[in-house]
């Protein structure tokens, strides 16, 4: 276990607050059915070794059923408020926003959260609903129960019929995000339509890579410079998000796989390496979430 005693940075946010760099996630593998009931406690403790470590950016969400969770974690680690970063999102109750976030809110034990995502677009038949969903979420903010407010899994249409009637940018959009999928990279039509009006980028899966898409054409790359900065594949895989300022969420249940990951603080890779884990990257088209709504190829 590293055992290091390091701050994880910070990224400005169009609306003046800062997100912690790395989030720790309760979704994916702690993901609960309706049906489940009761309090996992593993995932409790887990949440709080992870505050423990110092990942004071936990992101939640109402589809994943652990809000509670995270909530009686929250309340049990000590850990004051303001010097944590919560994140949860919205998609089951997307119809009644002032309702979901109060009942997110219960749930989490908490009077706000810090950010509040819509969790996708796919509930819209059309512009219209992404437009009035998101003025729910601008009177979400003004209530001050939630200090910022973006989205996910947004593509550029999306992005484009939000913005028509926003009074408020989206903050950030948080979507899938490593080698296999960079949506067309830095110059592509995403990250340049969010670059020209300021809206950060958040990264789920951004070790997939690593794990459930190996082996691919990043692999020697990956290791070559594991080797090289005396870390893991995993923590270059979260470097390569941190040095594009683009946030990483992540998760685990081994408190020795949190303390590792902290060691993507502890180096700077050059702007080629950065690089050259793009360009190897763009050699294989993986998708790990929402295939359903995408053709095989579709690398948007």
């Amino acid at each position: 276990m590293a055992n290091l005693d390091v701050e994880i940075p910070s990224l400005k946010l169009n609306d003046g607050t800062s997100i912690p760099l790395i989030g720790y996630g309760t979704g994916t593998a702690w993901y609960k059915s309706p049906a489940d009931g009761g309090i996992d406690r593993k995932l409790v403790e887990t949440i709080k070794t992870a505050i423990k470590l110092g990942y004071y950016h936990l992101d939640g969400a109402e589809v994943y059923n652990t809000e509670p969770e995270l909530g009686l974690a929250i309340e049990e680690s000590k850990v004051p408020r303001e010097k944590l970063f919560v994140t949860t999102k919205v998609i089951t109750n997307i119809k009644d926003i002032p309702n979901a976030i109060d009942t997110s809110l219960k749930k989490l034990r908490l009077d706000y959260v810090d950010l509040y995502l819509i969790h996708s677009p796919f509930f819209a038949s059309s512009d219209a609903d992404l437009q009035s969903a998101w003025a729910a979420m601008e009177k979400v903010k003004a209530s001050g129960k939630a200090k910022s407010i973006g989205v996910s899994n947004y593509l550029v249409p999306n992005l484009v019929a939000t913005m028509k009637t926003a009074t408020l940018t989206p903050s950030i959009n948080q979507i899938e995000y490593h080698p296999y999928l960079q949506h067309g990279g830095s110059e592509g039509p995403l990250f340049k339509y969010m670059k020209e009006h300021n809206i950060a980028s958040s990264a789920y899966g951004p070790l997939t890579a690593v794990t459930k898409a190996k082996p691919g054409p990043c692999d020697e790359t990956y290791a070559k410079l594991a080797k090289k900065y005396y870390v893991s594949e995993g923590e270059i895989a979260l470097r390569w998000c941190i040095d594009q300022d683009v946030v990483a969420i992540t998760t685990s249940g081994k408190e020795e796989r949190l303390s590792d990951y902290l060691r993507a603080l502890t180096f700077k890779m050059t702007p080629k390496e950065v690089q050259d884990i793009a360009q190897e990257g763009k050699k294989k088209h993986f998708r790990g979430f929402w295939r359903g709504k995408f053709d095989k190829d579709d690398q948007s």
